[in-house]
């Protein structure tokens, strides 16, 4: 049995909290966004994230969850991912268009996938406004979920934005690391760091990250690429979110028995709440 929690250290830098000269009420605000208060100093409902890599069970685990906790409070499911896969499946449909989008799709996805890991090239203006409209959408539901905590409405979020690893599809920003080459890029690179500065200010009560193989992965997510869920596994230990406690489970034991750990956590971690 895989089951630790753990609490990382204090918010790096960049998030306000280390920098001694930042003003009080700005350190204030900062305290209490960190501690589940909305920046107008109600305490937020609960927040519990999964998070993981495709194929390691986060929806599964968190429907389950969702409805334990309905059981003693108002709880709600949000999904917080891009959902790429879904919208470009959709956009390829439409008629006239849906063939020029299918290729550029292809065109931008093998210059992403290949030589954007392996050189300095970066991405075409019209691949980094996609990707920055991506994030916007990230930020919209984002924003939705907020808008439940703020009504006492607990949140089970299935994925959760962070940045300690700069890569959209394992939750992150999509142009933090890739070269810009032009002002359009530039300027679409400050604005997702800007939405990514505020949805992280935010700490979830408790991260249940769900650890898979590569083998159990791909079996189980047999359409995705082999090589990018290899990268996406590399990448899950790495990501932390402003210091919220973790809890790690391995996802390859029976199901009954993840949700059983994942419950235990969170009993333990709401017990106050």
């Amino acid at each position: 049995m895989w089951f630790s929690v753990h609490k990382e250290e204090a918010p790096r830098q960049g998030s306000g909290v280390a920098k001694a000269s930042c003003s009080v009420p700005f350190c204030e605000r900062v305290r209490q966004i960190a501690s589940g208060f909305s920046r107008e100093g109600r305490e937020l409902a609960p927040l519990i994230a999964f998070v993981g890599c495709d194929g390691a069970g986060k929806s599964t685990v968190s429907e389950a969850i969702l409805s334990w906790m309905r059981e003693s409070r108002p709880t709600e499911l949000c999904h917080l991912g891009i959902q790429s896969k879904t919208i470009g499946e959709a956009l390829v449909k439409l008629p006239l268009a849906g063939r020029y989008i299918e290729h550029m799709i292809a065109l931008n996805s093998k210059r992403g996938n290949n030589a954007q890991e392996s050189s300095n090239e970066g991405p075409t203006t019209l691949a980094a406004v996609a990707i920055y409209l991506l994030s916007l959408r990230r930020w919209y539901r984002y924003q939705k979920m907020m808008t439940l905590r703020r009504k006492g409405i607990a949140i089970v979020a299935d994925r959760y934005p962070q940045v300690a690893v700069p890569r959209m599809k394992i939750d992150g920003p999509g142009l933090a690391s890739v070269p810009c080459h032009n002002a359009v890029i530039r300027f679409l690179a400050r604005r997702e760091k800007a939405l990514y500065a505020y949805m992280t200010s935010y700490r979830p009560d408790i991260v249940i990250r769900l650890n898979v193989d590569l083998e159990t992965a791909y079996a189980r997510k047999p359409d995705h690429r082999y090589e990018s869920l290899a990268i996406k596994i590399a990448a899950v230990p790495q990501l932390e979110y402003q210091g919220a406690p973790i809890a790690d489970l391995d996802s390859r034991e029976p199901l009954a028995n993840v949700i059983a750990q994942a419950k235990q956590a969170i009993a333990s971690r709401l017990a106050n709440r």
